[in-house]
């Protein structure tokens, strides 16, 4: 287990709202897991720091959402809603982690459920996200909550060439 990593436990708290260290932990959770798996290096990382902290200024609890996984006081893990756009393009599934120490029992669905309750609670139309081909555990969540694959393309968005894949949910008919 890396150090610092949350060994597996059933102690796991959701947290709606931003909490002190979360834009540096959650940054940490994805630099470490997307370099050590599928070596993303600084350009991913400064480009997800920036976004983030992007977000959390510009965070309206009218159409955006934000939730930690939180274990004994320590972030394990988010997901994020951003609005900013939903009136044409959609809400937007963002920032979704969770240290490896808690895969597998749980939480990402839960996590997931959150976001997609709040997108239908807001009267958000539709929630999209953007990730890349071979995260089968994260595909399989984002396809059993009912997302459907509606693009898929070479691209290097996160600074090395994978196959990017777009993944949508309907809330509505409209």
């Amino acid at each position: 287990m890396r150090d610092g990593s949350v060994p597996g436990c059933t102690g796991v708290e959701i947290r709606s709202g931003y909490l002190p260290g979360a834009i540096g932990r959650i940054v940490e959770l994805h630099g470490s897991y997307y370099a050590s798996y599928w070596g993303f290096g600084a350009f991913f990382e400064a480009r997800m720091a920036r976004e983030l902290a992007e977000f959390v200024d510009r965070f309206d609890p009218k159409r955006d959402g934000f939730w930690t996984a939180v274990v004994a006081g320590r972030i394990a893990g988010s997901i994020a809603i951003d609005g900013t756009r939903a009136g044409d393009g959609g809400a937007h599934l963002r920032w979704f982690i969770l240290d490896p120490g808690l895969h597998g029992q749980g939480t990402g669905r839960r996590l997931l459920g959150e976001a997609v309750g709040f997108c239908r609670s807001s009267g958000h139309r539709r929630v999209s996200l953007w990730t890349f081909s071979g995260l089968d555990a994260a595909r399989r969540l984002y396809e059993q909550a009912g997302f459907r694959l509606t693009e898929e393309r070479r691209g290097a968005q996160w600074g090395i060439e994978v196959t990017e894949q777009r993944f949508e949910l309907r809330l509505t008919d409209g």
